[in-house]
C-alpha cells in the first residue's frame, strides 16, 4: 500500500513542469530489441517520457526523462540524478540508433565518441519477456497518463485518472484483481528505478505479487463503503475531494473533552489505522 501511494505521490510532482517540453517521437515508442527476435539480447522500451533497458543479465536501467530536446538529427532525454544522465535516439530507416554519452561531454558536443547502439523492432515481446515484463511495461505507459491527470490540482481529476488507466474490465470501478495488478506494476518501476539486477528484478517482481494481492485486498476493504467488493472515484475520493456536507466543518455544541476521557477512544481509533496499513 505504501508503495502504490508513493508512486501516485511521490513521483507526480515533476510532470506539471515537464508537460511543455517535447516527447519522444511517436514513431519512436515501443519496444526495441538487440539479437534475435526469438531470444533477443537486450529489450529497450520507450514511451513519451521514459526509457526502460532490460539487458538479458546486469543491471537493469529506468531514465524517466525530465526534458527532451531535439539536436543535429538526435532526440536528447535528460533524466533524474545528480549527473543528468542522458540518452540520444534517432531513427535509422526501419532501425533505431541510441547514444548513451559520457556525463563529461557537453551538450554541445554530442553524441561524442561514445558507441552507437542500434535496435531492431520485432513482432511482438517474446513470451518470456511478455510473462515477465508485460505488467510493469504497461504500467510505465499508465503512470505518464496517471500524472497527466494528476498535474493540477483536481483530485477528482486525478483519482479519475488512476481509475480510467487501472480499470481493466471497463466498468468505471476497482477490483481487488486490478488494484493488485496495479500494485504489481508499481513494485516493478521501483526496482527498476533503483537500477537493481536483472535476477533482483525478477525477485521483485513475485514478491510483488503476493504483496499486490494483499494491498488489493486491504484497499478494498477499507475503501468499499457500499460493500459492493470495488471500488469507485467516489469512494477513493471520499473525504479526499472537500467537504461534502456540513459536517466536516464542525459545531459548536461540540466540547473538549478531558484527555483520561478521550484516550481509550484516540487508543482504538490509532489501533484502527495501524491494522489498516497506514501508519507503516
Amino acid at each position: 500500500m505504501k508503495r502504490l501511494a508513493a508512486l501516485l505521490f511521490l513521483l507526480v510532482p515533476d510532470l506539471a513542469a515537464a508537460q511543455s517540453e517535447p516527447a519522444v517521437p511517436e514513431g519512436l515508442r515501443g519496444s526495441w530489441f538487440q539479437g534475435d527476435c526469438g531470444r533477443p539480447t537486450t529489450l529497450l522500451h520507450l514511451t513519451a517520457r521514459a526509457a526502460a533497458q532490460v539487458p538479458g543479465d546486469g543491471a537493469v536501467r529506468l531514465l524517466r526523462f525530465t526534458a527532451l530536446r531535439d539536436q543535429a538529427g538526435w532526440s536528447i532525454g535528460t533524466g533524474r540524478g545528480a549527473e543528468a544522465p542522458r540518452l540520444l535516439l534517432r531513427a535509422a530507416g526501419e532501425a533505431l540508433e541510441t547514444v548513451e554519452p559520457d556525463a563529461k561531454t557537453r551538450d554541445d558536443r554530442l553524441p561524442g565518441e561514445a558507441p552507437i547502439g542500434r535496435w531492431q523492432r520485432c513482432p511482438g515481446l517474446p513470451p518470456a519477456l511478455a510473462m515477465q515484463h508485460g505488467e510493469g511495461l504497461a504500467m510505465l505507459a499508465a503512470l505518464e497518463h496517471m500524472e497527466a491527470g494528476c498535474g493540477g490540482a483536481d483530485t477528482a481529476a486525478c483519482l479519475g485518472a488512476l481509475v480510467d488507466q487501472a480499470d481493466v474490465s471497463g466498468d468505471g470501478m476497482l477490483s481487488t484483481a486490478e488494484l493488485a495488478r496495479l500494485t504489481r506494476g508499481a513494485a516493478w518501476l521501483a526496482a527498476m528505478q533503483e537500477g537493481v539486477t536483472v535476477e533482483a528484478l525478477g525477485a521483485a517482481s513475485g514478491a510483488g505479487a503476493l504483496a499486490g494481492l494483499l494491498a488489493g485486498r486491504g484497499l478494498v476493504e477499507s475503501l468499499d463503503y457500499d460493500g459492493d467488493g470495488k471500488l469507485s472515484v467516489a469512494e477513493l475520493g471520499q473525504d479526499r475531494m472537500g467537504p461534502a456536507r456540513p459536517g466536516p466543518l464542525g459545531t459548536a455544541a461540540g466540547r473538549p473533552l478531558r484527555s483520561d476521557r478521550a484516550g481509550p477512544a484516540l487508543d482504538a481509533l490509532r489501533g484502527l489505522i495501524s491494522g489498516l496499513g497506514l501508519l507503516k
